[in-house]
């Protein structure tokens, strides 16, 4: 849901509570969670590990349809470029990937070249499309 986050849905965000470095992680996945909280850390996903969470205002109100709120929660996966250097992930990235360094309360983060693996296709020097270093 990475890409398909809009700025509209985060904007009550007030702060990004991050549970590890990031500074070493090419990329995290982030998704909008249903949480019955504004500021309680959520839980962690079964299979992977949470690198951080966001907290509301005081102005977020819950879901009209259902009534939890909805926070961004980054996370990571067994299978990430981070604990399996080599492996699926070794380029590319998952779609709902953001490099860690673009996320701030209120923004949805990028891709960027580093969170995607590597230096740009031929396709896209070819097209001329960059992403941000």
């Amino acid at each position: 849901m990475s890409a398909l986050i809009a700025e509209d849905e985060i904007i009550h965000e007030a702060e990004l509570v991050r549970l590890e470095d990031t500074a070493a992680l090419d990329y995290v996945r982030q998704s909008l969670d249903r949480l019955p909280t504004r500021l309680v850390r959520p839980a962690c996903r079964q299979d992977g590990r949470m690198a951080g969470y966001a907290l509301l205002g005081p102005k977020a109100e819950p879901s009209r349809s259902s009534g939890p709120f909805r926070r961004r929660v980054f996370w990571l996966l067994p299978y990430d470029r981070d604990t399996n250097p080599d492996g699926l992930y070794a380029t590319g990235a998952p779609a709902k990937a953001v490099d860690p360094r673009t996320l701030a309360p209120g923004s949805k983060g990028r891709k960027t070249e580093r969170s995607e693996g590597g230096p740009p296709s031929s396709a896209m020097r070819e097209l001329d499309v960059r992403l941000p270093q």
